[in-house]
């Protein structure tokens, strides 16, 4: 697509948690933007969830005084698994008449984006869940389905809370070896035992939502020494170096010097005793591998695929990037 000076680009970011939209001159001038809620298609369904987005990017184009008709339209889009998933956001968004150009993504493109200098590189995300998506300047992609154990993955903060109840569980009742874990995490909220916080955690006493707040403790068991924590840890690190060396395979980058970004809530931590397993095993399996970390807010990164996609000068991604820095 050729540049039209005239144009605004719309630029979405959406997680389960939040979503940021942005109005983008394709000089990379932010001229608008606002915040909304979560976006959970599986849970609302998908016209449900599109009116949320929609509600956002109207107060966004109000802020930019400019009506709801764009360029081009970039939206990064969580719960967009699988192609067959993309297509149908896509033709939401389509039906809104936002724009005749309309590209979704996974959000782990966003984050991916938001760390690279082109779009070239693979991004390993580790927030709640786990997901690995790599791009070439070309279009190619590699990516991984991302909907839990049924498509093999391992990790994310929830998972890892996961696996450290259920090590903890067992070292307190005989069936499973010694670990501070068992202490730690009940410890964590006020209890005495893991037996007080198994029930706590069935009865609701505890909200499902709070399991999360074991990964950090966790970590820093791990870091004390202790072997069970270490071994999650380590795993952990191994499979992040899986995936990332992975999807470098299927783009052909494996051999070349590469950027692999690391994002989301428990990479972005910086744990000493992950980033340092993550970094010997990588050197190992990608040793041409440039590893980083993002911190820029996702929305960049759709703002960014927003101006790949209409050729837009490189100062004006250097702009975008000088406003959300």
């Amino acid at each position: 697509m050729g540049v039209n000076l005239d144009g605004v680009l719309l630029a979405i970011d959406a997680g389960n948690s939040k979503t940021d939209v942005a109005v983008v001159g394709v000089d990379g001038t932010v001229i608008g933007s606002a915040r909304g809620g979560g976006f959970k298609p599986p849970v609302a369904g998908v016209e449900k969830a599109v009116d949320g987005l929609a509600e956002a990017v109207g107060r966004a184009a109000a802020q930019a005084g400019r009506p709801l008709e764009f360029l081009h339209v970039s939206a990064c889009l969580a719960n967009a698994d699988l192609p067959v998933e993309e297509a149908e956001l896509t033709s939401a968004l389509e039906a809104r008449g936002w724009s005749r150009s309309v590209r979704v993504y996974n959000d782990t493109f966003a984050i991916l984006r938001a760390g690279l200098d082109e779009p070239r590189g693979v991004a390993v995300v580790c927030g709640a869940g786990i997901n690995c998506v790599g791009m070439l300047p070309d279009g190619r992609t590699a990516r991984f389905p991302a909907l839990g154990k049924i498509s093999g993955d391992w990790g994310g903060g929830s998972g890892l809370a996961e696996e450290a109840l259920w090590f903890a569980a067992r070292a307190e009742d005989g069936r499973g070896e010694p670990t501070e874990l068992a202490h730690a995490l009940p410890g964590h909220f006020g209890l005495p035992s893991m037996y007080a916080l198994i029930e706590a955690l069935h009865l609701g006493r505890i909200p499902f939502e709070r399991r999360h707040e074991l990964t950090p403790v966790l970590f820093r068991t791990s870091a004390g020494g202790d072997a069970v924590a270490r071994s999650l840890v380590r795993r952990l690190a191994e499979e992040v170096v899986a995936l990332s060396t992975v999807a470098l395979g299927r783009l052909e980058l494996l051999d070349e010097e590469a950027p692999v970004v690391l994002g989301g809530s428990v990479l972005a931590a910086r744990h000493p005793e992950l980033d340092g397993l993550i970094a010997e095993l990588l050197a190992v399996k990608a040793p041409k591998a440039v590893v980083g970390v993002v911190t820029a807010p996702p929305v960049l990164g759709a703002a960014l695929l927003a101006l790949d996609e209409v050729a837009a000068a490189p100062e004006a991604a250097a702009r975008l990037r000088r406003h959300y820095a």
